[in-house]
């Protein structure tokens, strides 16, 4: 069967985040910088079709193309980090730690930055004659997007800030189940449904996603869009960034290793009791004459 059951997967996770852990800086780095890439092109091929149907429904339903593609190349985006690396600190794998941890979302963190950047600056000057002209549509489209999820927010002061933290919080919920969901099956097919729904999910109810925002803000500055770096981080990412946390490893990542990692050891037990032949309490010399 391709199905694999959660108490499999759940093993699975906690090694992928004991991998991630010990993985070289140039490795995690540039998976890092790819799958904040890819992200990025994701969201461009998404926000297009929404401007060329009318329907934002359905920009939604081809953006997680980007993030199965970059899933089944093995990069790594910082919400998915926020899941996996600490299962592996609470199952006390040997050599993992706290500092560990953090150095592992700094440095995904830090690549995926790169990668959304970057993209932005290339499909900016795409969409303005290498800076020529005036935004197309689409570069219209991200202007008005980053607008309204910087200042929009900040015009409702505190409120806002509320909104986009748990915005935050039901956006990696989402997408941490669509990391495990690469772990579900072991088809290609399967992984890509499994994964497909929850990020879905997600872009269509326009949660908040720390690395697509990455990417959002700085090409919304490219193209015009009258906001400053401070109003990015103050009004979105941070308050993302926190949400995605809570979203990725309390809501997925601690609900799953609960109650399917912390069960495996006592059923594990049982089964090594079940097995003990009954003359295991006997004294070795009757155990030899039976």
């Amino acid at each position: 069967m391709s199905y694999i059951k959660p108490a499999e997967f759940v093993q699975n996770m906690i090694d992928a985040g004991e991998s991630k852990v010990f993985m070289s800086t140039r490795d995690t780095v540039i998976r890092g910088i790819m799958a904040g890439a890819i992200l990025a092109i994701a969201v461009a091929v998404a926000i297009t079709a929404t401007v060329q149907t009318g329907m934002p429904i359905v920009g939604a339903l081809v953006f997680p193309v980007g993030f199965c593609i970059l899933n089944l190349m093995g990069f790594d985006l910082l919400t998915g980090v926020f899941a996996l690396a600490p299962l592996s600190l609470l199952e006390k794998r040997p050599g993992v730690t706290m500092q560990g941890v953090l150095r592992n979302w700094a440095l995904v963190g830090l690549g995926n930055l790169i990668g959304a950047v970057t993209v932005a600056f290339l499909v900016a000057l795409t969409f303005t004659m290498n800076f020529s002209l005036e935004p197309t549509a689409v570069g219209q489209a991200f202007i008005k997007a980053s607008t309204a999820r910087t200042l929009g927010f900040a015009e409702h002061g505190l409120n806002g800030w509320i909104t986009v933290f748990v915005k935050g919080i039901l956006c990696n919920w989402m997408v941490c189940l669509g990391v495990v969901g690469a772990m579900v099956s072991k088809s290609v097919g399967g992984k890509v449904l499994a994964m497909w729904f929850p990020i879905f999910i997600f872009f269509g109810l326009v949660f908040e996603h720390a690395v697509v925002n990455m990417y959002l803000f700085p090409l919304g500055m490219m193209l015009g869009a009258e906001f400053t770096v401070m109003d990015w981080l103050i009004w979105n990412q941070i308050p993302v960034t926190l949400g995605n946390i809570i979203g990725g490893l309390l809501v997925t990542g601690m609900s799953l290793y609960i109650t399917h990692g912390r069960t495996l050891p006592a059923r594990n037990q049982i089964a090594q009791n079940e097995q003990t032949p009954n003359d295991a309490c006997l004294p070795s010399g009757e155990r030899e004459l039976v």
